[in-house]
């Protein structure tokens, strides 16, 4: 079997288009592009005030891309709600190449030293693309997402494509749309990357626009004001969330 070649990924996408696998042990993959879309609007994140207090009273340590092997693969184990993914092995190993080249990122959600959910996708331009999330304890997947939200409102993300909606994207904020209107989207937060992700850029055309994913980490790096107490980081994040632009 050839293994699923990264840059093919990243062309995928950029047109609207991501792979699946039947189940973790399958040996091909096929190509999906849904007729209607889900995507979370990045000033629509439902912020309960449940999971506002989890956030901001810091009940789990929350980190990007420190652990993104072990989060796939957690995404891709099987549980008692969820005996099988489409996560295949082959797909595990594209995205793992994605990540050593920059463009797939995790969200981490830690108790003490155990991981216990988290997130990871693909960036490209402006946009981010959702694959998958878990938790293995209660709301470590809606922090993670919630983390995930603030970083890309901070890093100048304009599309987070979630691929299918179900209840709990709801829950959140997701919508659907069609893929009519995903495509042009698509195409304006895209627009320029994908020559470059591909090595066929000229060196002539004005430099893309890039999310800029580490946004945040240098945010919440600043000293705090001498003046006042350094707020939680989880209160920092919740101010996010809840500020629109």
């Amino acid at each position: 079997m050839t293994a699923l070649d990264p840059k093919l990924v990243l062309g995928a996408y950029a047109v609207g288009v991501f792979p699946m696998a039947d189940h973790r042990g399958a040996d091909s993959i096929y190509w999906v592009e849904p007729k209607r879309r889900a995507i979370l609007p990045l000033d629509g994140f439902h912020l309960s005030h449940s999971l506002k207090k989890t956030i901001a009273a810091d009940r789990f340590r929350v980190t990007a891309d420190t652990a993104f092997e072990q989060v796939i693969a957690l995404c891709a184990a099987s549980a008692v709600d969820r005996p099988d993914t489409w996560i295949s092995t082959d797909i595990e190993r594209a995205f793992i190449d994605l990540h050593r080249m920059g463009y797939a990122h995790s969200v981490e959600c830690w108790d003490r030293e155990r991981l216990v959910g988290g997130l990871y996708g693909l960036a490209l331009g402006r946009a981010f693309f959702g694959e998958s999330m878990v938790s293995r304890a209660r709301d470590a997947s809606k922090v993670a997402l919630a983390w995930l939200v603030a970083r890309l409102k901070v890093g100048g993300f304009q599309l987070l494509d979630c691929q299918f909606q179900t209840d709990h994207l709801a829950s959140l904020g997701a919508i659907e749309i069609s893929r009519r209107d995903y495509l042009v989207g698509l195409s304006s937060a895209v627009d320029g990357a994908v020559a470059g992700a591909l090595g066929g850029a000229d060196g002539r055309s004005p430099a893309p626009t890039v999310g800029d994913f580490s946004a945040l980490d240098r945010l919440l790096a600043l000293p705090p004001d001498p003046a006042t107490a350094s707020p939680p980081l989880g209160k920092v994040i919740a101010q996010l969330l809840v500020h629109t632009s």
